[in-house]
């Protein structure tokens, strides 16, 4: 009798355990994101470091693909099946999902306080009281050049237009290599490594920025119509063809060491290590003259934000929390090279070109790219039609003055600047 007495409460200990190790199953984190090329850095590095330390919350990143990831994002959103966690597009596109309830208020999450008010402002509504994503990372403009190419012809680095200019005659004369490897069939390209990388030079940066959503300056001006002067010059350093070059063809110019100079974004970075074989500099948009203040697009690029619709919301703001931490920031600007960290803490970064890339950070005057904030949201999209004019003028097809015009001309249509 004592026996099947104590058989009966083994069984009953053992069927309660059972069920209470099943009340407490892992809970498991899917992130949403357009970045696929990040796979292998998320699933080996980032979240094995989370998990770590968070027992019983598992994270899955499923990535789609960059020119399907908005639209099946929303897809998924209205049909209640997309992650818990969703990688954030800089300014609009969230703002527009945080708008609509999709995006969680996240400006009480622990961990916010390591942001500055400039690298939140991308995930924030206009008047700056909510924020919704976590800043994870900027990417920096600027020119790629292959340092053997440059000892060859004993170049040095320019630092002025003038010098600019001069390096890229001489690269020509010698018939060696293509000047500058850039493509303006996809026409992204010309305005976003070409106007964006050279203009805050000429709009000083924020402060022209800012000037034209207030509407004190218009694209018209000289500050704004100077860089497409000088895109226009760049028309015969570009190799024959350039017109029907894409950017996959540019980038392989540039890495089989055909081109010698790449009018670039840091996120070249990972890709031209793996590829090229030979030494990479960089440097940045080359001022007017010597001991001018230089300003460079140092964009905030991608943040991470809360399914409002999550049913993991506390898992979820814990993994987020873990993204705002020094942590993070210092595996992943190092597993990213060119993807710069946004949260305060200093990061040290161990790729030298990412470092150089960095380190301008510390004498060049920062700023975003100016179409991204409130001037994109009508139709015609000043973004898209920057990509358009910026390909024309460097084709030839349109001068710099009639490109601004029609850029103003098409804003003229449905912005009117706030009182």
């Amino acid at each position: 009798m004592k026996t099947k007495l104590l058989t009966a409460l083994l069984l009953g200990t053992s069927i309660l355990g059972t069920t209470g190790m099943a009340l407490a199953e892992d809970v498991t984190l899917n992130i949403e994101s357009w970045r696929g090329d990040d796979l292998t850095i998320w699933k080996d590095k980032l979240i094995p470091a989370f998990e770590a330390k968070n027992p019983g919350i598992k994270v899955v990143f499923a990535p789609s693909a960059p020119t399907e990831y908005d639209a099946a994002l929303g897809a998924k959103l209205a049909a209640g099946s997309a992650g818990d966690l969703i990688t954030c597009r800089p300014f609009d596109k969230s703002l527009e999902l945080f708008k609509k309830g999709n995006l969680a208020d996240l400006s009480s999450l622990p961990g916010m306080e390591n942001f500055s008010p400039v690298a939140k402002s991308a995930w924030q509504t206009d008047d700056g009281k909510s924020s919704f994503c976590v800043p994870m990372a900027s990417v920096i403009h600027g020119f790629i050049y292959n340092k053997d190419a440059f000892d060859k012809l004993g170049l040095k680095v320019p630092t002025t237009r003038d010098e600019f200019f001069a390096v890229l005659d001489k690269i020509k004369a010698d018939g060696t290599y293509i000047p500058m490897a850039m493509g303006t069939k996809d026409l992204w390209e010309a305005a976003t490594m070409g106007y964006q990388n050279i203009g805050p030079n000429y709009w000083k940066g924020e402060e022209g920025r800012a000037a034209l959503i207030k509407g004190e300056q218009k694209l018209t001006d000289a500050q704004w119509v100077e860089p497409f002067k000088e895109l226009a010059k760049w028309k015969p350093y570009l190799g024959d063809g350039f017109e029907a070059q894409t950017y996959p063809d540019s980038q392989n110019l540039f890495t089989l060491g055909r081109a010698a100079i790449y009018p670039a974004g840091s996120w070249e970075i990972g890709l031209f290590n793996t590829q090229a074989q030979f030494k990479m500099g960089a440097f940045p948009p080359p001022v007017e003259k010597a001991g001018d203040t230089c300003y460079i697009s140092d964009h905030t690029d991608i943040g991470m934000g809360l399914n409002a619709a999550s049913k993991h919301a506390d898992a979820a703001k814990k993994f987020l929390s873990w993204v705002a931490s020094p942590d993070f920031a210092t595996i992943y600007a190092n597993a990213l090279p060119g993807f710069f960290s946004l949260n305060s803490a200093p990061v040290k970064m161990e790729d030298p070109l990412a470092q150089e890339f960095v380190s301008w950070r510390g004498k060049c005057k920062s700023t975003i790219r100016s179409t991204y904030q409130i001037l994109s949201r009508g139709t015609p999209n000043l973004e898209n039609e920057t990509w358009v004019e910026s390909a024309n003028v460097i084709n030839g097809t349109d001068t710099p003055e009639a490109a601004a015009k029609k850029l103003q001309t098409g804003l003229d249509s449905w912005y009117k600047p706030a009182k």
